[in-house]
C-alpha cells in the first residue's frame, strides 16, 4: 500500500471515517455476495500490488471464500521494499525480506488455509510498476484461466502502483476470458463521499460480521514495518490509525 508517487494525491489525513459514514452514496450501495461473484467451480484470483494490498482491500472477502472452500491464488506483484524511502531503521533489503513475511502472517491470522493457497510473487520494482505495464499484464496473463474471478486495486486508485496493477490485470483477464473486479484502497484518502470521479453505479458493498470485522483487524496489524514510521527519516507510519479505521468497516467495496 505504499504511497510515494509523483503528483500524490495522498497527502495528510485525507477524508474522514465520519464523512464516509455520512456518505449519502455509500448508504445507497447494493450489496452483492461473493459467493455470487465467485460461484461454486471458479478461482478467485487476488492481484496485490504490495504485500498488505490482499487484506487492506479484501481481507473480509478472503474469509468468506475461505469459509466456502474456494481456491485462491494471490499475487504480490511488488516485495514493497519502497515503503519507507531513506530509512536505516527499514531500508530496502530488510523491507524486501520483512514484508512478504507479515503477509503471510496476517493470511494465516484471516484463516486462509495456507498448505492450499497458491501464492506467486512477481518481483517487480515497487514504485515503478507502470514503467513495467506491459510485461505485468504477460506475466498475470499466463498465470489465469478462462472463468477465474479476478480481484484487484482501482485503476483510478491514486497510487501508480495501484493504477498500473489495476489496468495491466483487467488487460491480461479480458485476453483470457476472466472477469475483472476493482478494489479501493486509497481511493478512501483522497476521495470525497459525492465525489464523480468515482464509480459508484459499479460499486456494490460485501457486508462483514463484527468477527469478520475483528479478524481484519488483527491481520492488519502482522504488518509491523507498515505501522512504524522511522522519526529520523521523518517518515510517519504508512497505516496510520486514520488510515486503519478506514479500512476496517463493516463491509468492503468492489467495483464491478
Amino acid at each position: 500500500m505504499n504511497a510515494a508517487q509523483k503528483d500524490n494525491p495522498i497527502v495528510g489525513h485525507g477524508t474522514s471515517l465520519q464523512q464516509w459514514q455520512n456518505s449519502r452514496h455509500l448508504a445507497e450501495l447494493d450489496s452483492i455476495d461473493i459467493l455470487e461473484l465467485v460461484p461454486a467451480g471458479a478461482r478467485a484470483v487476488i492481484i496485490a500490488p504490495h504485500p498488505d494490498d490482499e487484506v487492506l482491500g479484501c481481507g473480509g472477502m478472503l474469509q468468506l471464500l475461505a469459509a466456502a472452500d474456494r481456491p485462491v491464488q494471490l499475487i504480490s506483484v511488488t516485495d514493497g521494499c519502497a515503503s519507507h524511502p531513506g530509512s536505516e531503521r527499514w531500508p530496502v533489503e530488510r523491507l524486501s525480506v520483512i514484508r512478504p513475511q507479515e503477509s503471510a502472517e496476517a493470511l494465516r491470522r484471516l484463516g486462509m488455509p495456507m498448505h492450499q493457497l497458491k501464492w506467486l510473487r512477481g518481483g517487480f520494482a515497487d514504485t515503478q510498476v507502470a514503467a513495467q505495464e506491459s510485461t505485468l499484464s504477460d506475466f498475470i496473463e499466463r498465470y489465469l484461466r478462462p472463468g477465474d474471478v479476478v480481484f484487484t486495486t482501482w485503476r483510478e486508485d491514486g497510487h501508480c502502483d495501484h493504477e498500473a496493477v489495476g489496468r495491466a490485470s483487467a488487460d491480461a483477464a479480458r485476453r483470457v476470458g476472466a472477469s475483472c473486479h476493482e478494489l479501493p484502497v486509497w481511493t478512501w484518502h483522497w476521495a470525497t463521499p459525492e465525489d464523480a470521479v468515482v464509480p459508484w453505479q459499479r460499486a456494490r458493498k460485501i457486508l462483514l460480521t463484527p468477527e469478520q470485522v475483528a479478524r481484519k483487524r488483527h491481520a492488519v496489524h502482522a504488518f509491523a514495518s507498515q505501522l512504524e514510521g522511522d522519526p529520523a527519516a521523518g517518515l510517519a507510519p504508512v497505516l496510520a490509525p486514520h488510515i486503519l479505521e478506514r479500512l476496517l468497516q463493516p463491509f468492503e467495496v468492489v467495483f464491478l
